[in-house]
């Protein structure tokens, strides 16, 4: 992922790519400011947390809204431990999951889209879920090691 500001500030056209058009249309009526990464990612800032949304376009198109934090060195460093609350979360949560590359967490939320998808609701409400999943993971992990949880423990 590059640095957003980096990016060309307009989209381009809907047509070339019919599903990030539409998302890039939800994000602007929605008052965000989006850019698209070199991966041809969409990335948006919410909450002060950098999501990004990748378009997969083809014969079943699929949209993907995910987030990265790097664990801090306040976070346990048991990989059990963080793998656990990775389970707890993705087991209680029906769309989002988490996972674990290295000491990053990722949390995604992905959905199967047709040209009837209301994304007017999807986007704004997945992009919500992955932040409520980044807190879960971290009440999750608290209680698995006993733990009070960290805040503002992530990158």
């Amino acid at each position: 992922m590059t640095d957003p500001t980096s990016l060309p500030d307009y989209p381009p056209p809907a047509d070339e790519h019919p599903l990030r058009g539409r998302v890039l249309d939800v994000l602007m009526d929605e008052g965000y400011r989006p850019d698209i990464d070199e991966d041809g990612d969409v990335a948006v800032k919410v909450q002060g947390q950098l999501l990004f949304l990748r378009c997969a376009e083809g014969a079943v198109s699929i949209l993907r809204i995910f987030g990265q934090w790097r664990l801090g060195d306040a976070v346990t460093g048991d990989q059990t431990a963080r793998l656990l609350a990775c389970n707890a979360v993705s087991s209680r949560l029906t769309v989002a999951k988490t996972t674990l590359a290295d000491d990053i967490l990722v949390v995604s939320a992905e959905h199967v889209v047709t040209v009837d998808t209301p994304l007017r609701q999807i986007v704004p409400m997945s992009m919500d879920l992955v932040l409520t999943a980044v807190n879960l993971w971290h009440d999750a992990l608290a209680e698995i090691t006993g733990e009070a949880p960290e805040q503002g423990s992530d990158d």
